[in-house]
């Protein structure tokens, strides 16, 4: 048994250490109840939907349905438990980094492995989306661990246990998220064109082969179900409903994003800094990986190679898809889908080839980002304010009583907090979005016009984001039919949301 240097046992040590610290790193934003629309939609139909149902509905929303799923099973242990779905992202990110220790340590040594937790757990944009009630840090994991043992398959580790893993978690990345599902395609792919070549040099149907076709075409059967779900979405939902995209400014955000997490009115930290630090790690790395294919010594980086090939085939594939379906998928949120392969090619580069000294300044530069980043979204999380407007209206409202939202995302906040009441979303844009809205629960109901308040007489909540467009188009259909009983403004921390509520009564 070979024996461990003094060296090795402190890396170790350090690698440990910084696993656990970063874990609470990680977690020290999380433990809030609030929600943002996206939010809202995990937290609604995991709590309102069987597993069935769930499925259904996902079809018409724009990703697959696994993780909705996973909260439904967490939904049935702990109730509607805010917090018990806001840790499975962080235990998942958490897992990742530990898979530093267990995986890519032991496939590519110590520093690469030490350098890969440490990005997991200290990247800002993993910062801010430890705790996210979507499928993004799911689906991270599932993506790295397929990646993993479709590697180890690659290096010849082809035992049964590897290919049934590399399977698994295959199918589970495609059934977490479209960028999942297309990370799966080409890892596959590149799978089947090495096994190809090898038994073309052998001149016979390789059992290697015969194997990756095996658990190919069960990939396949098991996924045909959701590609017939995808393509009922996709003949049915608008393209209003998908995320667009503008060039140069999606690319821009995009890498922005990566780096630092920054995107649209969440930034934590300034939009310059964020940029000057990612130039900083690419043209630092791109530097090394030119001075490496000049040098006589030149070092074995195809490990790196194949990770930022597939990286960038993924946002290749989206744009393809944008295209040719003319509804963009391009979108720098889903980029975390492959943020485990992008740390492991700046890990793995930075190890191998990086200086030791400017390796030392980056990792100094990216725990001072990421504190920064951590200390403004505790600061926002945890904000007093955030908590008003459910506790308003929670206050206010009575047995009754419906609720009318607009388009815009403060509505479904308050409805994935009360579900019980019945509510109505008022789609006077006609975003077809029926179907997919319905993860809202029985008491949720998509309208076009306001002709269903016709005969109702009561206590009506019209719930806006900073406007009264609603209040002022029921006062315009139904005059002194309606009277205003209070009005409320909310102003939160947490995604910078407003909150416009307008209690009126109609009388018959």
């Amino acid at each position: 048994m070979k024996k461990l240097s003094i060296k090795n046992i402190k890396l170790k040590h350090i690698h440990i250490t910084i696993i656990i610290l970063g874990i609470i790193f990680i977690a020290l934003a999380a433990f809030h109840t609030n929600l943002w629309f996206d939010e809202s939609y995990s937290v609604a139909i995991s709590n309102n939907h069987t597993f069935g149902e769930i499925w259904s509905i996902g079809g018409y929303d724009v990703h697959p349905v696994l993780y909705y799923w996973i909260l439904k099973i967490v939904s049935l242990i702990f109730g509607n438990n805010i917090l018990a779905f806001r840790l499975i992202s962080v235990i998942s990110l958490s897992i990742l980094g530990i898979l530093g220790y267990t995986h890519i340590r032991k496939d590519f040594g110590e520093k690469v492995g030490l350098l890969f937790s440490f990005l997991v757990y200290f990247l800002p944009v993993n910062v801010i989306y430890a705790s996210e009630i979507r499928m993004y840090t799911v689906g991270m994991l599932f993506v790295t661990i397929m990646a993993i043992y479709a590697y180890r398959i690659f290096k010849g580790n082809k035992s049964i246990k590897n290919w049934i893993i590399f399977a698994i978690f295959s199918l589970a990345s495609a059934y977490t998220h479209y960028y999942g599902l297309m990370s799966a395609g080409i890892i596959n792919i590149l799978l089947f064109i090495f096994l190809l070549k090898n038994a073309i040099k052998e001149r016979k149907f390789t059992k290697d082969l015969i194997t990756f076709l095996v658990q190919g075409i069960i990939q396949i059967i098991l996924y045909i179900p959701w590609i017939m779900s995808l393509l009922t979405q996709m003949s049915q939902v608008s393209a209003g409903f998908w995320v667009q995209w503008k060039f140069p400014k999606t690319f821009i955000d995009m890498f922005e994003f990566q780096f630092t997490g920054n995107l649209d009115d969440s930034i934590y930290i300034n939009n310059w800094i964020a940029i000057i630090y990612g130039l900083i790690i690419t043209v630092y790395v791109i530097y090394l990986i030119i001075k490496n294919i000049k040098s006589k010594n030149k070092q074995d980086i195809k490990s790196a190679r194949y990770a930022i090939i597939i990286y960038f085939a993924v946002i290749l594939g989206a744009i393809v898809v944008s295209i040719v379906l003319r509804r963009s998928i391009i979108y720098a949120r889903y980029l975390l889908l492959i943020t485990g392969l992008f740390i492991f090619f700046l890990a793995f580069i930075m190890e191998k080839l990086g200086n030791r000294k400017v390796n030392l300044v980056i990792y100094i530069l990216t725990v001072i980002i990421a504190t920064i980043v951590n200390i403004n979204m505790i600061q926002t999380n945890y904000d007093l304010s955030n908590s008003e407007p459910i506790n308003y209206i929670k206050e206010n409202i009575q047995e009754g009583d419906i609720l009318v939202y607009g388009n815009e995302g403060s509505g479904f906040i308050i409805s994935a907090n009360l579900p019980e009441y019945t509510q109505y979303f008022y789609d006077k844009e006609h975003w077809n979005v029926e179907e997919a809205y319905k993860a809202y629960g029985p008491n949720m109901t998509t309208v076009y016009d306001l002709s269903f308040l016709d005969n109702y007489t009561g206590r009506i909540w019209l719930i806006n984001a900073g406007n009264n467009v609603l209040l002022e188009q029921v006062e315009e259909k139904y005059g002194e039919e309606v009277q205003l009983v209070s009005q409320q403004n909310f102003s939160v921390k947490y995604k910078k949301y407003q909150y416009t509520f307008n209690l009126v009564e109609k009388n018959s």
